[in-house]
């Protein structure tokens, strides 16, 4: 599978992301997960996973609006399907939300930024 073909697919997982868990008015996290993955397959395989949750900002980091019981979800699955060798990181930030935006940001047609903490 080529890179175009795997971006293409990662996009249509983004849409299922936003008809199905779209975050409610109950939002208690903005949830920032980044990762680093030696092996492409799992790499695109813990990608496709957190697109049902949140949306790409970076390649090997998602931003997510979660309420705790997504948050937990999202959790215990990344706790299935981690291999010993992986190293995922998740910051949850609470309270006021204060995001620097530098630079641009081609993983989303819908919004043109990139975070940085």
């Amino acid at each position: 599978m080529d890179e175009y073909s795997i971006e293409k697919m990662l996009m249509e997982e983004e849409e299922h992301y936003e008809e199905e868990y779209a975050p409610d008015s109950k939002t208690k996290y903005t949830v920032l997960v980044i990762y680093d993955i030696i092996d492409n397959k799992h790499r695109l395989k813990i990608a496709k996973y957190l697109m049902r949750f949140g949306r790409r900002v970076q390649k090997s980091a998602f931003e997510a609006k979660l309420n705790k019981k997504l948050y937990d979800k999202m959790i215990s699955g990344l706790r299935s399907i981690t291999l010993k060798e992986d190293n995922i990181r998740i910051y949850k930030l609470r309270g006021t939300e204060e995001i620097t935006v530098i630079g641009s940001f081609d993983y989303s047609e819908e919004e043109n930024d990139i975070i940085i903490i």
